[in-house]
């Protein structure tokens, strides 16, 4: 949580900074939300997983050690269509690599790759102001892959299915462009097992992911 405030703190002092100058002039016109539209979006995401999954023999039993994910920062693309002025439908993709760490002791279970295409659907308001917060609920699907380094080789990660929830803020610049601000709370849960099976244990990634960036309305 306190990494979840941190980038949420900054973030929001980074959107303070460039909404400023837009804020404070109101002489360019600016293109409101509305329906058939599609805002393309380029984001810097800060990936937040969970941890503290524990760590279990083939059989059940508890070892006494428990998973560590690493944060890790991407880019990312997104689109969304507006159905109507308030619904949009929104889709994102981006890959990001976690190392992964067995507690207490920090012993090094390796890397993996995390591609979570997710889809929401938004609720957004005040479309023909400025500045247009949103709620969104959604899916996703994530595929894990690229395993390597480590202890316990080989290792498998099973891929995911499950909820997403969003909260966002677009601030309108001028024209067609708009700063965004944007949470995400996805759902990740997958089945790990190394060792060749002699280890399994079930992680919860459920990351939080956070992004600032730019959008343009066409």
């Amino acid at each position: 949580m306190k990494r979840l405030s941190l980038a949420l703190g900054v973030a929001s002092l980074m959107t303070a900074a460039l909404a400023g100058p837009a804020l404070a002039d109101d002489s360019d016109g600016f293109k409101t939300k509305a329906a058939g539209q599609v805002l393309l979006r380029v984001r810097a995401l800060g990936v937040l997983p969970e941890d503290g999954s524990s760590i279990k023999t083939a059989g059940g039993a508890n070892t006494g050690l428990s998973t560590r994910v690493d944060n890790n920062f991407v880019p990312e693309v997104d689109l969304s269509y507006f159905i109507t002025d308030n619904i949009a439908v929104e889709a994102i993709a981006a890959v990001t690599q976690h190392h992964v760490t067995a507690q207490p002791g920090k012993i090094n279970l390796g890397d993996v790759w995390l591609l979570p295409p997710t889809i929401t659907a938004q609720y957004h308001f005040f479309t023909k102001e400025r500045i247009s917060p949103y709620l969104g609920a959604g899916i996703n699907y994530t595929f894990l892959f690229g395993e390597s380094g480590g202890v316990g080789q080989p290792m498998k990660y099973s891929n995911s299915f499950g909820p997403a929830v969003q909260a966002g803020i677009d601030i309108a610049l001028t024209g067609n462009w708009s700063l965004n601000l944007d949470v995400k709370k996805i759902f990740i849960s997958t089945d790990v097992k190394a060792f060749n099976s002699a280890v399994k244990t079930t992680v919860d990634l459920d990351p939080w992911v956070v992004g600032i960036g730019v959008g343009y309305r066409f």
